[in-house]
């Protein structure tokens, strides 16, 4: 162990090593790419942890029990799995700034997710979720979120509340209009809408305050030269 670091990326291991459990002062562990189908419960007593990579496994689920692991303040790496849901008890690790659960097969996230109210960058890209929970709201240091290749038609009223949102990816998905709860978002500064089903835009788009560039490519819209061009007269990047 090097500077509170274990790093077994990439060995093919297909099981988490013996020496994890018994490493006092543990404060990240890299088990990525490793064929992992399972994580032990064992992984909630190393409540030293501050980042956890467990990325390109094959894992399946996810003990309750990393909802212990509340010391987490760093990244929580998930993605690319096959993970089906997330345990309700992943709302305890409200200290988690980063989390990356993309390319997995997650057909919801928790509503507990609302209590990981550090996140600053949330990452579900490539999932199956046709909605996100309400409390969503609640991840009020939330600057960045990525949800493309889902379902989502709509977005909850509550991501209003995300004040400090600055970059949202809603890229390939099933939106027909655009969200009415990305109105007045003041700090919203990139907004990729490509390859969804948008025939139209509201007018209130011109009013975002913060919005730098909008990429609407890929949609059967019809011409809105006047909105467009309102945008792109305050300098915002528009991409049709």
């Amino acid at each position: 162990m090097r500077d509170g670091t274990l790093d077994y990326w990439r060995r093919g291991l297909g099981y988490v090593p013996e020496e994890v459990w018994r490493t006092e002062g543990l404060r990240t562990l890299i088990l990525a790419d490793n064929r992992l189908t399972e994580l032990p419960a064992r992984i909630g007593l190393l409540t030293g942890l501050r980042t956890l990579d467990l990325g390109h496994n094959a894992l399946t689920s996810l003990p309750a029990e990393l909802g212990a692991l509340t010391a987490l303040d760093g990244c929580l790496y998930l993605h690319d799995n096959a993970l089906t849901a997330l345990p309700a008890s992943l709302g305890r690790l409200s200290r988690v700034r980063y989390l990356n659960v993309g390319g997995n097969r997650l057909t919801e996230l928790p509503e507990d997710i609302g209590g990981m109210t550090d996140l600053v960058e949330l990452r579900a890209q490539h999932n199956r979720l046709p909605r996100l929970p309400e409390s969503v709201g609640r991840l009020g240091a939330l600057r960045e979120l990525w949800l493309r290749g889902n379902t989502l038609a709509e977005l909850p009223g509550s991501v209003a509340d995300l004040g400090d949102l600055r970059e949202l990816e809603l890229r390939e998905n099933e939106f027909a209009t655009v969200p009415g709860a990305l109105r007045g978002l003041p700090a919203l500064r990139r907004l990729d809408l490509r390859s969804n089903r948008l025939s139209s835009l509201p007018g209130w788009l011109a009013e975002l305050p913060s919005l730098e560039k909008l990429d609407l490519r890929w949609n059967p819209l019809d011409p809105a030269p006047r909105l467009l061009d309102a945008l792109a007269g305050r300098g915002c990047v528009v991409l049709t």
